[in-house]
């Protein structure tokens, strides 16, 4: 038996040393990168006719390299597309599949950030301090969130072997504290390797209206202005083709790596409407009938082995046959959205793929195609959201009733939805949870795809061999024939802990070079071993937003053999315990080994604000002047559950009105604008989406022609926290409106809006100005000024408003 392994080993082996010297002519060997200045070979004379010149040789990658267009979307399931059994069509996934090979074992980190980082940089994401997403980092090595420099990313090691690069779409990279325009900006993207970036920073962003950055710089797309806004999705494909088109135009002997990373789909789910009238009652028999239809095409069509077992429903989840008619329309109509966002994303992934046909360069491209980041999102409670962050964050209520009268609304500009927990469980056939689940494959298990016409010669190929995230950059390294130095930029350089997956390309039977790996999130975690699989128990539903109530060192442990048990569907933990105590010991000697420890299922240390460096605790007084936009949530001053009170000082022009908005917050989902609005001074409020929970404050007369200030004060109620309180509108000092503001924002305005001052750079906090975004103040404003009141929140409300957190954290 040992013989007959030591055997297969040498075959794989050899395979893949033979498959790798086919691949180009040399490896650049360089261990220490920029590479030190070259002598001159050439003659100095007195003058240049008895000199000899010789120019610098400029760095060139490898002859042959291929280009690599890296391509992950955002909470997709590993059954959503259609490669891999879902119902969602995907011609663009198909087609590359068809033409290169479908990897049925490969897996993510079960969050977005986390993954991201290993993607990027081949280390597990511990390693690069991205232990959970950026905004609950703590203060330990595995996850401050400031990646380390001697994590050195694969753009920066490509550009510097002669490499063009460039990254599009979601980051979510970027520490919360660094995102405004103070910088610093050595961990965006532009300071890893990537020479353009062209996407949004945060967790997801409106794909109608999107918070876009161009390098470091925000910019407003005039594509996304008026009525009919165009998708982000689109932007960030022209984008790219434009890029490309440059790129190959201008040097067409340079090989290039795009990193190509929709937000799609990540709530809200967008999609135009014609994208979604597409699906229109293809999920009315429901998520139960769905995913028992999605198991047996996974079987006929070989993407999980004959014996696979499904796993059951949690009898937490309800069966479409206890949902009303009502509940069954809205549901199937929510499902309908998301995938009409899916299929709109492949589309504009399809545009991308052929331009690279165009340029005549998808022969020698190798195209990695992750679908999903991590599992189907679960976060979209059991009934399904229109406001993401106002539902989960803020307690904005959302009847049923409700929701019913927005359904033509959902997946457009006026609606941030998200689907029911059981459609992603149906997404995730045949796997137990969902994303945040990182113990088991319903959180980490993600289709991928590599297809390289030059090389792949198994067009359509199934690789069922066990790899990680991290195993794509020693992969890419592999096939560029480029080393990874040990000195990057002057840091020595962690190893990579991944290994390359080439071998897989021309042997579909050889064993996997992957025997161990670890997984963790927000406690929740497992072992990989051997074909073996230990695992945690989950004690916090994805979708319910209080931490565990123990520690994560009681959590029970399953055992599963992965290498006869796909699906991981029988525990033998009881069965067998030796086995189990063994795979526990190697979870501790890979945690102790890549920082994973201290594990934290909590959450509540992690929402301090506290633990975090930050730019505005104990400023009570701010000043802000026209054109500083686009100010981040994190690094704007906290106006949230006290009083507070805003001046404005204007001139309005003579012989005219002057209209605009003065300073804004957030916008149609959660927000509020100090304004002139017909020439009047408003003051607006939005606890949500919802025009019930608008609230205005207006000065019966407009401001005449000269200076003024424009004052609001807030005097909050207080007794706990989001409550309301009691606005007064003052113009040069006297009262000209009052009103109530029932119910306030208790834990945060939007994920991706931001703070403005002269204009609003995101959606309007009401609809009347909705069209006349970004309602630039028309006269002359000279600066805002605003003071805070210290909060007088109890123990208990900052406990409401940690439990908020968690909530909106867990959904990011």
């Amino acid at each position: 038996m040992a013989h007959s392994w030591i055997a297969r080993v040498g075959v794989a082996l050899m395979v893949t040393l033979g498959f790798a010297a086919s691949l180009l002519t040399g490896v650049q060997a360089q261990d220490t990168l920029p590479r030190p200045p070259q002598p001159f070979n050439g003659k100095i004379g007195q003058t240049a006719k008895d000199s000899t010149p010789d120019f610098p040789k400029e760095v060139a990658a490898p002859q042959g390299a291929p280009n690599i267009l890296l391509i992950m979307t955002d909470d997709v399931g590993f059954a959503a597309s259609s490669p891999f059994g879902g119902p969602i069509p995907t011609p663009t996934y198909d087609r590359l599949a068809k033409n290169g090979l479908r990897y049925t074992q490969f897996h993510t980190n079960a969050l977005c950030s986390p993954t991201r980082a290993a993607l990027i940089t081949g280390r597990n994401h511990h390693s690069n301090a991205s232990g959970a997403v950026m905004e609950i980092s703590t203060g330990y090595p595995g996850y401050h969130s400031l990646m380390p420099k001697s994590s050195g990313t694969i753009a920066e090691v490509l550009k510097q072997h002669g490499y063009n690069t460039s990254w599009y779409g979601k980051n979510h990279n970027i520490p919360d504290w660094h995102t405004s325009q103070a910088g610093p900006f050595d961990l965006w993207p532009t300071g890893l390797g990537f020479e353009y970036f062209y996407g949004f920073l945060g967790g997801d962003t409106n794909q109608w209206k999107s918070a876009i950055y161009e390098n470091t710089k925000p910019i407003e797309a005039e594509e996304q202005r008026g009525d009919k806004p165009m998708h982000f999705d689109q932007l960030m494909a022209d984008r790219a083709i434009t890029w490309l088109r440059m790129q190959h135009g201008v040097a067409p002997n340079k090989p290039f790596f795009a990193y190509y990373a929709p937000g799609t789909a990540h709530a809200p789910h967008h999609a135009p409407k014609e994208w979604i009238a597409k699906f229109k009652g293809q999920f009315d028999k429901g998520w139960d009938h769905l995913r028992e239809e999605i198991y047996a095409r996974q079987k006929q069509m070989g993407i999980i082995p004959a014996d696979a077992k499904l796993t059951p429903r949690p009898k937490e989840i309800p069966s479409w046959e206890s949902m009303s008619a009502e509940q069954q329309q809205l549901y199937a109509r929510m499902m309908e959205v998301y995938a009409g966002a899916l299929a709109h994303c492949d589309y504009q992934i399809g545009r991308v793929i052929d331009a690279i046909e165009e340029i005549g360069e998808l022969d020698n491209t190798m195209v990695i195609f992750i679908q999903g980041d991590n599992g189907a999102s679960a976060e979209g409670t059991l009934q399904g959201l229109a406001n993401e962050v106002g539902a989960i964050a803020n307690g904005v209520p959302e009847s049923l009733e409700y929701l019913r009268s927005i359904m033509d609304d959902l997946g457009g500009p006026l609606a941030y939805n998200h689907y029911p927990v059981a459609w992603a469980h149906a997404l995730d056939t045949p796997f137990q949870w969902t994303k945040q689940v990182a113990s088991h494959f319903g959180g980490t298990r993600n289709g991928l795809v590599i297809s390289w016409p030059k090389r792949i010669t198994d067009k359509g190929g199934i690789r069922s061999q066990f790899h990680h995230v991290i195993d794509l950059v020693p992969t890419i390294l592999e096939v560029t024939g480029i080393q990874f130095p040990k000195m990057l930029n002057g840091v020595a350089q962690k190893p990579i802990e991944g290994v390359s997956m080439a071998y897989t390309f021309a042997n579909a039977s050889a064993p996997s070079t992957r025997t161990t790996q670890y997984f963790e999130m927000l406690g929740n975690r497992a072992i990989y071993h051997d074909g073996w699989m230990a695992a945690t128990t989950p004690l916090r539903l994805p979708w319910v937003f209080s931490g565990s109530k123990v520690g994560p060192e009681e959590f029970p442990w399953e055992l599963y053999r992965v290498s006869e048990d796909f699906s991981a569907a029988d525990n033998l933990a009881a069965r067998n315990p030796d086995k189990l105590k063994e795979l526990q010991g190697v979870f501790d000697r890979e945690a102790k080994k890549y920082n994973v420890y201290p594990l934290d299922a909590s959450l509540a240390e992690r929402l301090d604000p506290a633990v975090r460096p930050s730019l505005t605790r104990g400023r009570t007084v701010f000043t802000y002047y026209p054109g500083m936009v686009r100010i981040p949530e994190a690094t704007a001053p906290d106006m949230k559950n006290k009083s507070y009170s805003l001046t404005a000082e204007v001139e309005v022009p003579a012989g005219g009105d002057a209209n605009g908005v003065l300073v804004t917050q957030g916008g149609r989902f959660g927000g509020w604008g100090l304004l002139l609005l017909d020439g009047k001074p408003t003051f607006v409020h939005a606890f949500s989406n919802q025009e019930q929970h608008k609230y205005r404050i207006a000065s019966p007369q407009k401001l005449s022609p000269g200076k003024h200030t424009v004052q609001f004060d807030f005097q909050y109620d207080g007794g706990g926290a989001g409550k309301g309180g009691m606005g007064t509108l003052l113009v040069d000092g006297q009262q000209v409106a009052q009103g109530r503001i029932e119910r306030t924002v208790r834990f945060r305005f939007s994920l991706d809006e931001t703070f403005d001052v002269g204009e609003d750079t995101g959606t309007a906090v009401i609809e009347e100005y909705a069209n006349r975004v970004p309602f630039k103040f028309s006269g002359t404003l000279a600066k805002v000024t605003i003071n805070l009141a210290p909060h007088t929140l109890s123990a208990a409300d900052h406990k409401e408003i940690e439990e908020s957190g968690k909530a909106l954290k867990a959904a990011e």
